[in-house]
C-alpha cells in the first residue's frame, strides 16, 4: 500500500495557557499539565507526512475567540509551520455572531465556525436565533463543524434541515464507539439518517478516545468503516484530534491505524480521505 501523496490534518488543537483562557482545562488534568504548542505537534506530525493542517478552535471563552484566531494566524505566518487555515469558535446563539461572520467573509484565513453542542443544553441549537445565524454561512464559503454525542445526532439532523444551504462537517464520526455494543446500532441508524443530507461531510477523527487501553485496530474498525461506508469516499475527511488523542495513543499510532483500516481501498479513495476532500471542503490549496 502506498502512502498518501499529501496528508491534511483537519482537526489540530493548540493550547497556549499563557495567552488564552481555557475554562474547561480544570476538568482535564492531563491536558492542563502543559502547553500543547505547534512545535510539540510538528515534532510528531511532520515526520509522519502531515503536509498541511487546519486549526480547530479549542472552546476558549467568548472574550478570547478573536484572540485565538489571531494567535493561530500569527503562528501560521512562519512558513516552517504548516497551518493553512482555521475554524473559529462561534456562538450562533449570540447577537455578536453576524458581525463575526462578516469579518470571516473578508478573511481568507478563517474557513468556518464550530460550536460544541454537547457542552450546551440541547435546545440551544433549536432556537430561531441560532439557526438564522448559522444560515448566514450559506453561500459564504464558510463551513460549520458540528460536534455532538452519538445520542445527539438527531439534533444535528434538525440543524442541518433548518440550514440546507450550509456546508456541515460532522466531527469525530458523530461520537460513534464500538466499545458499547448496546449503543452501536442506534448510532449507526442515526448516522445513516444524517448522511442522507448531502451537505454533510463526516470527519474520521476522535475514535481512539472511545476505546480503552490496549486497543487494537479492529476495535476502531466498526466505527471508521461504518462512517466511510455511510457517507461514501467523497464525503469523508481525516483529522488527528491532537492533543486529545495523545492521551490514548500517539499520533503515529492513529496515522498507522487509519492507513491500515483503509488499506483495501483504492489509491484514489485513500487520497480522497487524506487530502482531496479536505482541500475541497475547507478550501485548502
Amino acid at each position: 500500500m502506498s502512502v498518501p501523496t499529501r496528508l491534511i490534518d483537519t482537526h489540530l488543537h493548540l493550547i497556549y495557557r499563557d495567552r488564552l483562557a481555557y475554562a474547561w482545562l480544570g476538568s482535564e488534568p492531563a491536558l492542563a499539565a502543559q502547553d500543547w504548542t505547534y512545535e510539540l505537534y510538528a515534532a510528531k506530525a511532520h515526520p509522519l507526512g502531515v503536509t498541511d493542517c487546519l486549526h480547530m478552535e479549542v472552546d476558549v471563552g467568548a472574550a478570547d475567540i478573536d484572540r485565538e484566531t489571531e494567535l493561530v494566524r500569527g503562528l501560521a505566518g512562519d512558513p516552517a509551520r504548516r497551518i493553512r487555515a482555521a475554524v473559529s469558535n462561534g456562538r450562533p446563539e449570540d447577537a455578536t455572531f453576524p458581525a463575526q461572520v462578516d469579518r470571516a467573509c473578508a478573511d481568507s484565513f478563517v474557513r468556518g465556525f464550530r460550536r460544541i453542542l454537547h457542552v450546551v443544553p440541547d435546545d440551544v441549537s433549536r432556537t430561531l436565533v441560532f439557526r438564522d445565524n448559522v444560515r448566514r454561512l450559506a453561500g459564504a464559503g464558510l463551513t460549520f463543524d458540528v460536534c455532538v454525542r452519538a445520542d445527539q445526532l438527531g439534533i444535528a439532523a434538525e440543524l442541518v434541515d433548518a440550514c440546507p444551504g450550509v456546508a456541515f462537517v460532522l466531527d469525530h464520526c458523530g461520537g460513534g464507539s464500538a466499545s458499547r455494543p448496546d449503543l452501536f446500532a442506534a448510532w449507526k441508524s442515526a448516522l445513516a439518517d444524517l448522511a442522507r443530507r448531502p451537505n454533510v461531510v463526516a470527519k474520521v477523527s476522535g475514535v481512539i478516545g472511545t476505546v480503552g487501553d490496549g486497543w487494537t485496530v479492529d476495535d476502531l474498525r466498526p466505527v471508521v468503516e461504518t462512517t466511510i461506508e455511510t457517507f461514501g469516499w467523497d464525503r469523508v475527511v481525516w483529522g488527528s484530534d491532537w492533543p486529545w488523542s495523545a492521551q490514548c495513543a500517539s499520533l503515529a499510532d492513529w496515522v498507522e491505524a487509519t492507513q491500515r483500516l483503509v488499506a483495501a481501498a483504492s489509491q484514489t479513495e485513500r487520497e480522497k480521505l487524506f487530502h482531496l476532500n479536505a482541500a475541497r471542503v475547507y478550501g485548502i490549496s
